[in-house]
């Protein structure tokens, strides 16, 4: 499976939002697996966008054909557009599909590893984080990716930020220094994002 994650901010948020409902006309798509996104609950006007795609063959298609008489009815509405491509790993928790009708909040954790510390870390995020995030309560699914160039995404959803703000309190500092993330990890960037409910397809 194969994860885009699409960040921007929004200058024109009425014409946004009315933009990303037109995105429903992925349905039907080759390949297609689902998309959700919402608002950063910590930057202001920034979204977020995670789409799924059973594999890199039928997203390179769809980009052929039909994205940008999707995207045109965003045109204007946004600037300093990101987006990146990872490859799915492995689950976090059990069977992740890009179902989004169980949570409210997804947390995205988008980490650039040292290279001769990518296979620790990988292991690390089965071993000590998988397991940890699992068992919290509120935290319904979620998934490892890897792009190339040593960059690695772990997205997991939550019933509630109330939920995810507990794990955080809770477990991240002892987590954090049982897995030598410090050690691993050249760069990592995160956001916590509010699903939008009419965001999703």
């Amino acid at each position: 499976m194969l994860v885009k994650w699409t960040r921007c901010t929004v200058v024109d948020r009425r014409g946004f939002e009315r933009g990303q409902r037109k995105w429903a006309g992925l349905l039907g798509e080759p390949g297609f697996r689902g998309q959700s996104g919402g608002w950063s609950r910590t930057k202001p006007g920034v979204a977020h966008v995670f789409a799924f795609w059973e594999s890199r063959a039928f997203y390179d298609s769809f980009m052929a054909r039909s994205h940008d008489r999707l995207a045109a009815a965003q045109s204007g509405t946004y600037r300093d557009v990101q987006a990146k491509l990872f490859d799915y790993r492995f689950d976090v928790k059990t069977g992740f599909e890009p179902r989004f009708t169980d949570a409210d909040v997804v947390r995205v954790a988008h980490c650039k590893v040292h290279e001769d510390r990518v296979e620790h870390f990988a292991l690390m995020q089965e071993k000590v984080w998988n397991p940890a995030m699992a068992g919290s309560p509120g935290m319904v699914r979620g998934l490892f990716g890897e792009a190339p160039g040593h960059e690695f995404i772990v997205l997991s959803m939550w019933q509630s930020a109330a939920e995810h703000g507990k794990y955080r309190v809770e477990r991240v500092e002892r987590l954090t220094l049982r897995a030598q993330t410090a050690a691993d990890v050249a760069a990592l960037a995160g956001d916590v994002v509010d699903l939008e409910p009419g965001w999703t397809v």
